[in-house]
């Protein structure tokens, strides 16, 4: 039953945060990357204050600098730099196409989880990640014959991989962060209480940047659209989606949550589509099903993985 509500607020998890390139496509051009992401941290910090001020207080006496600094690296990872990645690339790429690219985040978690955490790379999860990079290739144009290459469109789609980068690391840490607390049978932080903290620490990170690009002005001279995608991005995006993967990775293994981060480019492209109007490419749907098949495969073959099997790897370390 636990696995079976672990999956499920994966699944919220990521199909929120596949809608965060729609809601940042409305206001990128008009709000610099870090009033952007400043903004939406705002939002969200003021919505979950008041589910969580009580138990704020009884958790933060007892958290360790240990826990400051896995809390500062996941809003360092997870927030700073994948928005900073994502707003950067989208001024240069299609929403449709940053969407899907989002999609080589199983493939670099199961990479991280080799190369960090010594954990075994089987030829399923292998045939995966080979998967994930035809399929970004193909969607970059690199394997259509006769396909112009263009700098201004790659460096987007680069941008956005770097996202996806930064998000798996995100996945590693908040792996590690549940397995170290099962390790020393210490009590675990409220997902709202999490949530929250992650969310204040990245908007101190995202406030002296943010400074530069005349936050007070720009933000005035939005318009209603603009401002709902603003609050959709903190409130939805950023506060429940948050809530959910935290409530999520507690339950299930990194793996899993692999397995439903395809939820993540395949709501991004659809929603392009229906919402924005922007054509799909045969050669951009046939590189997104090769990424949301190496997902599947990725995560197929570990999903089965216990938790504690995956607790005695890391703490043979």
């Amino acid at each position: 039953m636990e696995q079976l509500k672990g999956k499920l607020y994966l699944m919220s998890a990521f199909a929120l945060a596949g809608t965060s390139v729609i809601a940042a496509r409305f206001v990128t051009g008009h709000l610099g990357t870090f009033t952007i992401t400043a903004t939406s941290l705002l939002l969200a910090s003021l919505a979950l204050l008041p589910l969580c001020r009580r138990n704020l207080r009884k958790a933060i006496p007892l958290m360790s600098v240990r826990d400051w600094v896995t809390l500062l690296l996941q809003a360092l990872c997870g927030i700073f730099l994948f928005r900073m990645f994502l707003l950067q690339g989208l001024l240069h790429t299609s929403s449709g196409e940053a969407g899907v690219l989002t999609g080589a985040t199983p493939a670099a978690t199961t990479l991280f989880a080799w190369l960090l955490l010594k954990e075994p790379l089987s030829t399923k999860s292998l045939f995966g990640i080979l998967s994930t990079i035809a399929g970004i290739l193909l969607l970059q144009g690199i394997l259509v014959p006769g396909n112009a290459l263009t700098m201004n469109h790659l460096i987007g789609n680069i941008l956005v991989l770097c996202a996806a980068v930064s998000e798996s690391l995100f996945n590693i840490l908040s792996r590690i962060s549940s397995l170290r607390i099962i390790t020393d049978r210490s009590n675990p932080l409220n997902p709202i209480v999490q949530t929250m903290l992650v969310s204040a620490i990245a908007l101190l990170l995202c406030l002296i940047p943010s400074l530069f690009e005349h936050p007070v002005w720009s933000l005035m001279s939005l318009g209603i659209i603009e401002w709902l995608a603003l609050v959709w991005y903190g409130i939805f995006v950023t506060a429940l989606a948050f809530m959910f993967w935290y409530a999520g990775i507690k339950r299930c293994t990194a793996y899993t949550a692999a397995a439903f981060s395809g939820m993540m480019p395949l709501t991004s492209l659809v929603l392009s589509v229906l919402l924005l109007g922007e054509h799909i490419g045969w050669h951009q749907w046939s590189g997104g099903l090769l990424v949301m098949l190496g997902m599947l495969l990725i995560g197929g073959c570990q999903t089965n993985m216990q938790p504690t099997k995956l607790l005695d790897l890391s703490a043979s370390k």
